[in-house]
């Protein structure tokens, strides 16, 4: 046995070695250069340990919990972005590829009144990531966007080689959940980050029970803190929900939705009752990749329907709505009233994933905030564009989180900048939004029950010329008793000055003038989504 063994190991062996010399003979990887007006998507080194930060103009407000705002984001290794060149055509990383980052600033409070502040950053350790890290050079070939022989090829090296298709980044998103906290992206599951020190701990599968991908957004489900979870994958079953326990320990329900196709959904909702779930035309197709089609692609022409579920419900308990086609990547919020469920989102006419249709209509695959009510009772559908003819884009919207899954009143949002988003397949946010669901923009007056189709208030927080920010998120204020008692705090970069900041806005003086901006040491990419977090500085 031992012989066999020795023989076995030595063909393994032997097997990667021949693999590797064909990739690296036959496969060029070539830096994907960045336009001028992409420096700031560029990656960063990292810092090694947390930094003082002492510029601060206007101050932190008294009431401004201790706490991390911290954010995730790609920053790729080898300096950037790449693509490959080889006998079977091109492959290309897209730009919501590049290992995770995570960008975090600590908020203490002194005795005696005083703020401290921290800034320090650190990539989010996958198994993928340590693995080119060792070897110092790019392993993985890109495998979503480009020539169908190159992804197919690409996608069977990788297989071969390390047993995935692709790198697990984790840049997406940061969440808590019972004292725990992780760093996430949909290929994957999430790993757990120590919050003080930034350092991968470990992936988590929920003690061994949770094996495939886990959605970036997960959701708390209101009054019980079960922690909802969706894993997507291109083969069957294509979507599985998860519930995990308020705990953390335990996988208390898992079950597969039986979708007909991997639609690449991005974030699931929640209500007091039920789970919601976007089964959207933007599809991950391995039959259509080897028929010479694109792996990922948004298709107008097919279905598109939303799932309410009850919470601890299988496939036969879902009603299905048809809605309209279009591709929303995020909800707003999801919640019961009366025999309707209520979806917020930012909807749009096509995907920015793997990269827009150049023949659609200028922006259309910039989001605007949509709203569908389903009818439980009829199965009947409404649905409208919450601002009306006002034409506000915008994506990555954020609550207060205390009002997850049942009714709200306000939303928050990153608003697009149009002029600098046209110039490339990226959209840049100029500003944020405030949206009053319950008040009209005519005269920001209650809106009337019989004036349902009425565009919602929006009220705009606007950053100077060519500043945009990213991973904005809602503070919830120290003994707040309105919704919106808090403050809204976001990367913000001046890409004429190269400066970042971290800046902090009333959202109850939310177009009037910024309560503090915080010069950060260091230049900090456009990222994705943010979160702060209330941690107790005690034991550090």
């Amino acid at each position: 046995p031992l012989q066999i063994e020795y023989v076995h190991k030595t063909m393994t062996n032997t097997a990667a070695r021949l693999l590797d010399a064909f990739v690296d003979s036959f496969f060029e990887f070539i830096d994907q250069p960045l336009l001028p007006s992409q420096s700031n998507f560029a990656p960063v080194e990292e810092l090694g340990e947390a930094i003082l930060v002492t510029t601060i103009q206007g101050r932190i407000p008294d009431d401004f919990p201790e706490g991390v705002y911290i954010r995730n984001g790609p920053n790729p290794l080898f300096g950037g972005l790449k693509s490959t060149n080889s006998i079977f055509g091109r492959c290309s990383h897209t730009w919501v590829e590049g290992e995770g980052m995570l960008h975090a600033l600590y908020f203490k409070r002194s005795s005696h009144g005083s703020w401290t502040i921290l800034y320090n950053n650190k990539h989010v350790e996958t198994d993928t990531y340590k693995l080119e890290k060792q070897q110092s050079k790019p392993l993985f070939l890109p495998v979503i966007q480009g020539d169908s022989p190159a992804i197919l090829s690409s996608y069977l090296l990788n297989w071969l080689r390390f047993g995935k298709v692709n790198k697990y980044i984790s840049n997406t998103n940061v969440f808590e959940h019972s004292g725990k906290f992780y760093s996430v992206a949909e290929n994957h599951i999430p790993q757990e980050i120590d919050i003080f020190t930034l350092k991968t701990l470990k992936n988590w599968d929920v003690n061994g029970a949770w094996d495939r991908p886990f959605t970036s957004h997960p959701k708390k489900a209101p009054g019980t803190g079960e922690l909802v979870t969706l894993g997507v994958s291109p083969t069957k079953p294509f979507a599985v929900v998860g519930i995990i326990s308020a705990d953390g320990k335990k996988l208390v329900h898992k079950v597969d939705l039986k979708l007909k196709r991997c639609s690449l959904c991005h974030e699931l909702g929640v209500t007091q009752r039920y789970n919601v779930i976007m089964d959207f035309p933007l599809t991950i197709d391995l039959n259509r990749l080897l028929r010479g089609g694109p792996l990922i692609k948004y298709n107008k022409e097919e279905y598109a329907r939303i799932a309410v579920m009850p919470r601890y419900g299988d496939a036969n308990s879902i009603k299905w709505f048809e809605v309209e086609p279009n591709c929303t990547f995020h909800i707003i919020n999801s919640f019961e009233d009366g025999h309707e469920v209520v979806v917020r989102g930012c909807r749009s006419l096509d995907s920015l994933v793997p990269a827009p249709d150049p023949s659609l209509m200028e922006f259309e695959w910039l989001s605007r905030c949509y709203e569908w009510r389903l009818n439980m009772q009829t199965g009947e559908v409404n649905e409208r564009d919450l601002c009306g003819a006002n034409v506000y884009y915008m994506d990555f919207p954020m609550i207060n989180e205390n009002f997850i899954g049942i009714r709200n009143r306000y939303a928050y949002t990153q608003v697009v900048d149009l002029i600098a988003s046209s110039t490339q397949d990226v959209p840049k946010y100029g500003g944020l939004a405030k949206l009053y669901f319950e008040e009209s923009c005519a005269e920001f007056s209650m809106r009337e029950k019989e004036q349902p189709e009425e565009a919602i208030r929006v009220e705009c927080h606007m950053f100077e010329k060519n500043t945009f920010c990213s991973g904005a998120s809602f503070v919830t204020r120290d003994g707040g008793l309105e919704e919106d008692d808090g403050w809204i705090i976001a990367f913000v970069h001046n890409e004429d000055t190269n400066i970042s900041e971290v800046h902090i806005i009333d959202t109850n003086k939310f177009s009037g003038d910024t309560v503090a901006k915080i010069t950060m040491p260091r230049r900090v990419p456009y990222g994705f989504h943010g979160a702060f977090m209330q941690i107790s500085f005690q034991a550090h």
